[in-house]
């Protein structure tokens, strides 16, 4: 008995890991296409793109209930990209996860090309919702939420927001009302990355405490470090099973996370690297792996 428990315990453990390294790999050919994309279109928002690559790895390749050949099945999860400037991370997850070829990613912000610089439900395949707008995108999270819960839907529904975008007042109209209605159906995800394109998010306009501030809107409050693939597995399975109210997971992340000098940089929130940096980027990222 010892010794199957024993080997049972082992096959385990290397399942993890190569679940794990499965989801690095991944995770390295996002911030690949990332970066390529946004070099091709000579703009868009890196920075935060690539500070989000674990959290929608880990949504994208384990979470979620979706269909990649069948994008609007009716019996799916919903993900909401509210802080949308971030698209080029959305489109590199969607087109490595099965939704359209990869090899639509060269053409982002071109004219006539379905990836423009905010996503668009109406032409991007895996697309829930067409966001830009910042704080609206939760409020329609909050809204699928809550129309799952009257048709009895066992779906959830997934929303990423930006730590500056908490500087929104409709943020919080959303946050209060999912708590009214205990909608326990959704998790929303801040990409607490501490910077915007003015700088410090404390300084332009300091929502911190985020978790107080949620707590105190009747929220579940979970933290975590937004780059540990085992960390937000385990949120997002503590998450279903908390009942009665939404959650939140503070994801604490680094702007520009996997190239060096573009790291914790308000600089590179919507730059766009030239060929030398795009090189040096790339040569990085594989190194890391």
């Amino acid at each position: 008995y010892l010794q199957t428990k024993k080997v049972g315990e082992l096959l385990n453990l290397k399942h993890i890991f190569m679940k794990n390294q499965n989801l690095n790999t991944i995770c390295k050919t996002i911030r690949t296409d990332i970066i390529k994309s946004i070099a091709s279109a000579s703009s868009g928002h890196l920075g935060g793109s690539l500070s989000a690559v674990e959290i929608l790895t880990t949504l994208y390749f384990e979470e979620m209930n979706i269909v990649p050949y069948n994008p609007n099945k009716q019996d799916r999860d919903r993900f909401v990209l509210s802080k949308g400037h971030a698209a080029p991370v959305l489109y590199a997850t969607l087109s490595n996860r099965g939704f359209f070829s990869r090899e639509e990613l060269i053409n982002l912000r071109s004219l006539g090309s379905k990836l423009q610089g905010h996503p668009n439900m109406n032409y991007v395949p895996g697309v829930d919702m067409s966001t830009g707008s910042l704080g609206q995108g939760i409020s329609t999270a909050v809204g699928m939420a809550l129309g799952n819960k009257i048709d009895n839907s066992s779906n959830r529904v997934y929303c990423l927001l930006g730590d500056g975008e908490l500087e929104e007042g409709q943020v919080w109209e959303a946050a209060m009302c999912a708590s009214h209605y205990k909608l326990d159906n959704l998790l929303a995800i801040v990409d607490f990355n501490g910077l915007q394109i003015d700088g410090n998010i404390t300084d332009v306009m300091n929502p911190t405490p985020i978790d107080e501030k949620f707590k105190a809107f009747g929220w579940n409050v979970l933290t975590v470090d937004g780059h540990d693939i085992d960390a937000l597995l385990d949120c997002y399975e503590e998450a279903k099973n908390f009942k009665g109210a939404p959650t939140v997971i503070i994801a604490r992340t680094i702007k520009g996370k996997g190239v060096s000098f573009m790291e914790n940089q308000a600089g590179w929130h919507g730059a766009a690297p030239n060929k030398e940096q795009v090189e040096l980027a790339l040569k990085e990222i594989e190194e890391a792996l």
